[in-house]
C-alpha cells in the first residue's frame, strides 16, 4: 500500500461522511497516473503553491495601496489568512483540510492590480471593445489555473478544486439568507468550497477594519456597536467568534453556515465595510482611483498596438473580441508595480535634454 493510499484509506475512515474523499474526485480535465504519496487534492494545493500566478499576489493591493507601508495586507496575505481560516473550520468539521486549502490558495489567482477597483476597470473596458465580454475575478482565477500556467497547459487541477474556484465569490450578497441551508447537490461545490467561501469573507471583513484603522479611514467607535457586543472588541476576538459559531452550527451536517445573532452582525458589518471603506470616497481609494485610470489606458493602449505586448500574443489581424480577451490576460496578470512600469514606459515623456 502506497503513502497515498493510506491517506485514502484514513479518509474513508475517519472524515465525516459529508467531506470529500480524494479517492473520489471526479478528475481532472486531462487524466494522470496517480502520485504515490500525494492524494489529489495535495498535488493540486502544491501546483498552486508553486505557480506564478501565486507569486505575484505578493505584489498586487488587498484594499490599500500604500508601497512604503509594510503592514497593510496584499493579495497574498489575505490568501495566506483564507487558507488558515479555512483549515481550520475544515479540520473541526472533518472536512477535507487539503481540499479546502487548495482551494484557498487559488481563489484570487486571477485577481488583477489595484484590488476590485481595477477589476471594476477591467471590466468597464474591455467592454469598449466588446460588449458581449466581462471581467469578473473568480472567472479569471480559473481561467489562470486551466490556460495560462505554464504557458498555456495549466495546472489542470481536479473538478472540485474548479469548482470552489469558480464559486467562491459573493460580491456584496449576504452569506445567506434567513432560509436553512440546503445540502448541496450533485453539481453544487462540496463543502469544502462553501468553508472556503465563508472564511473568505471572515477573513477579509476582519482584516480590511485593521487595516482601515492603520490607514486611518476608520475609528473603533465608528464601527457599530453591535459588533463589539456580539462579535468582539479586537481583530483575533471576531475571528474566533465567527469561527466557533460556524463550526458549532455545521458539525455534522450536510452544509456550511452560521446562526443568529452572529450571521446578522456579520452581513451588517460587510455592509457597513462597503459604505464606508470599500466604495467611499477617502484618501486611500483617491489613490487607487489612480490606478485604474491606468490600467484603462493600458488596455486601450495593447488593443491598438499590440506589438507593445511582449511574446507577439496578439496582432491586428484578430478580432476585437479576441485580442480583448488576449489583453485581458495579460493586464490581469500584472502586479500594481509591474503595472506602474508598463505605465511609465509607454507614457511617460522620456528625457529629451539628452543628447
Amino acid at each position: 500500500m502506497t503513502i497515498r493510499e493510506r491517506t485514502e484509506q484514513w479518509e474513508r475512515e475517519f472524515l465525516s461522511e459529508f467531506a470529500t474523499r480524494s479517492s473520489e474526485s471526479r478528475g481532472r480535465l486531462r487524466p494522470e497516473d496517480p502520485d504515490p504519496i500525494r492524494t489529489v487534492f495535495q498535488r493540486d494545493r502544491d501546483r498552486v503553491l508553486h505557480s506564478k500566478a501565486f507569486r505575484r499576489l505578493k505584489h498586487k493591493t488587498q484594499v490599500f495601496l500604500d508601497p512604503e507601508e509594510d503592514h497593510y495586507r496584499t493579495r497574498l496575505t489575505h490568501t495566506l489568512e483564507v487558507a488558515q481560516i479555512s483549515r481550520t473550520v475544515a479540520r473541526a468539521l472533518r472536512l477535507n483540510e487539503d481540499l479546502a486549502e487548495a482551494i484557498a490558495l487559488a481563489h484570487d489567482l486571477g485577481h488583477p492590480p489595484f484590488g476590485h477597483e481595477g477589476e471594476q476597470a477591467l471590466d468597464e473596458v474591455v467592454r469598449e471593445y466588446a460588449p458581449e465580454m466581462h471581467f469578473r475575478h473568480y472567472e479569471q482565477s480559473l481561467r489562470v489555473v486551466d490556460v495560462l500556467e505554464k504557458n498555456g497547459q495549466g495546472l489542470n487541477l481536479t473538478h472540485e478544486v474548479r469548482m470552489g474556484i469558480v464559486k467562491h465569490s459573493k460580491g456584496r450578497a449576504d452569506l445567506f439568507d434567513n432560509t436553512a441551508p440546503e445540502p448541496p447537490g450533485e453539481d453544487d461545490p462540496p463543502l469544502e468550497a462553501m468553508c472556503v467561501r465563508i472564511c473568505d469573507r471572515v477573513a477579509y471583513i476582519n482584516a480590511d477594519i485593521d487595516d482601515a484603522f492603520r490607514a486611518g479611514v476608520l475609528r473603533p467607535q465608528d464601527l457599530p456597536s453591535e459588533v463589539y457586543e456580539v462579535l468582539g472588541r479586537t481583530h483575533g476576538e471576531r475571528i474566533t467568534t465567527m469561527v466557533q459559531n460556524v463550526v458549532e452550527c455545521s458539525l455534522d451536517k450536510p452544509y456550511v453556515t452560521m446562526g443568529e445573532p452572529f450571521l446578522s452582525v456579520t452581513n451588517r458589518l460587510k455592509d457597513f465595510m462597503f459604505s464606508n471603506v470599500y466604495v467611499h470616497k477617502n484618501a486611500a481609494k483617491a489613490e487607487l482611483s489612480k490606478g485604474t485610470a491606468l490600467l484603462k489606458q493600458l488596455f486601450r493602449l495593447y488593443m491598438e498596438f499590440p506589438e507593445q505586448m511582449p511574446e507577439n500574443r496578439a496582432n491586428n489581424s484578430m478580432d476585437a473580441s479576441t485580442r480583448a480577451l488576449i489583453v485581458m490576460d495579460y493586464i490581469a496578470g500584472m502586479t500594481d508595480r509591474y503595472a506602474g512600469e508598463q505605465f511609465i514606459k509607454h507614457f511617460f515623456p522620456r528625457d529629451w535634454r539628452r543628447e
